[in-house]
């Protein structure tokens, strides 16, 4: 009898061993980590946010289309919320708030800004990552760019810290349904365009619809169909290249025959575009992204050219200014968050996607950084890739190469140059010492 309690007890006691052991099997998180056995689901995202700031505000043409790009990531990724921090880039604050973010510690994580002189401050701070090892670990992401796209984002160390999304072109854009009206032949050269803006300003037509406080493509144009792609690209620091005077002097040449609006000196951008897309004025000179601000009517006559050259100077007539001048950054200290890196990375490489870049391409009228085809563009942007296509050499805009003191002591001086109480070179000397000063 005891023999057999004892085997009793026993056999209970291996049963609760047996029972205990299946226990702790389903219970205890370190037996989902036996080989062959099933893991336990990971754990949800931890909830993040992002701040990015960018030049699609105001009336930007890709500003719908940029957030639709936003909102697919984050249907995708629930778990992120987007701060969509936007400013127009011809609000002239807009370069005073990223400079004072940048120098304040209060970098945006994703930053859509220029590249070239505008960026060399924080490059240098180190406040925002070069790509290259990004981009090199990708081979999907890095090959879906086009070479040149990524070339021209290039800094001057020849790291990228900027991945691109769509290239511009600038130029003369010209509404043909009023030239034909006064029987004027389109403005393909400096005799044609004078031709067209005495003849318009004889008619109370504004000629040239353009702003003189934010006049940079006429100065950037003015300069390159004088000077020529060489002397464009001198900047100051070596001397005052004489052909940059006869852009200005063109320019003063061109007011003196009546070419702008009677309010010049006080309206903007927006204004001038809309003086241009009402059809009150017969050219504007803009860049790709403007095509979607025109009215219909007026896009659908609308066709664009090279600013001609000057007489007098060096240029062709055929160079223009245009490439890939602007990107997405990444803030240093964002990707060196372990809360926020991997969601940055990943809203960077969806941003810049061959998808999105389609989607902002086919918004805004640009060159696009990926290998895609863009669809259902008007005609004048096909004119305008064709420009860009026959041109010699493509040109980054002036304000890429020299300091923005620099460049808007230039734009600060157009209305005194215009009304002849300042010449080209003394404005050009002005600017001049203004960038010796900030190279030092």
């Amino acid at each position: 009898m005891l023999k057999g309690s004892k085997a009793l007890m026993m056999l209970a006691l291996v049963m609760v061993l047996i029972l205990s052991a299946c226990s702790g099997t389903k219970d205890t998180p370190a037996a989902a980590d036996k080989p062959g056995e099933t893991k336990a689901e990971p754990p949800k995202d931890e909830p993040v946010t992002l701040r990015v700031f960018s030049t699609f505000g105001g009336t930007d043409a890709g500003r719908a289309a940029f957030q639709k790009v936003l909102d697919h990531f984050t249907a995708k990724h629930p778990n992120v919320t987007i701060d969509n921090d936007v400013m127009s880039a011809n609000d002239n604050g807009f370069r005073t708030k990223v400079n004072t973010d940048m120098n304040s510690g209060n970098e945006p994580d994703l930053l859509f800004y220029f590249v070239g002189a505008d960026a060399e401050g924080f490059v240098k701070a180190g406040k925002v990552i070069p790509m290259n090892e990004l981009l090199d670990a990708d081979a999907d992401w890095k090959n879906g760019f086009k070479p040149d796209a990524l070339k021209l984002v290039q800094q001057k160390d020849g790291n990228i810290y900027a991945i691109p999304l769509t290239g511009f072109y600038e130029g003369l854009f010209v509404n043909k349904a009023i030239f034909e009206k006064h029987k004027l032949e389109l403005p393909t050269d400096w005799a044609k365009l004078k031709t067209a803006v005495k003849t318009l300003a004889s008619k109370g037509i504004t000629p040239i619809s353009a702003p003189f406080d934010q006049s940079h493509y006429l100065i950037e144009n003015c300069i390159l169909s004088a000077a020529g792609p060489d002397g464009h690209h001198k900047g100051l620091l070596s001397g005052i290249d004489p052909n940059w005077g006869k852009g200005l002097a063109g320019l003063k040449e061109l007011y003196d025959l009546g070419a702008f609006p009677k309010d010049a000196a006080t309206i903007d951008l927006n204004m001038a575009m809309n003086y241009y897309s009402e059809g009150l004025s017969a050219m504007i000179i803009e860049g790709s992204w403007a095509i979607n601000s025109m009215s219909e009517q007026v896009r659908n006559t609308t066709t664009v050219l090279p600013f001609p050259a000057i007489t007098g100077g060096v240029g062709s007539g055929k160079d223009i200014i245009g490439g890939f001048s602007t990107g997405f950054y990444m803030a240093k200290k964002t990707y060196e968050d372990t809360k926020k890196k991997d969601a940055a990375v990943a809203l960077l490489k969806h941003l810049t996607s061959p998808e999105s870049i389609k989607i902002i391409a086919e918004s805004n009228g640009g060159t696009p950084a990926a290998n895609v085809e863009v669809t259902g563009l008007p005609q004048v942007a096909l004119d305008g890739f064709k420009m860009a296509a026959d041109a010699p050499t493509i040109n980054a805009p002036i304000d890429t190469q020299v300091s923005q003191e620099t460049f808007t002591t230039i734009r600060e001086n157009i209305q005194p140059v215009l009304k002849g109480t300042k010449t080209p070179e003394q404005a050009l000397e002005e600017a001049k010492k203004v960038e010796e000063n900030n190279k030092k």
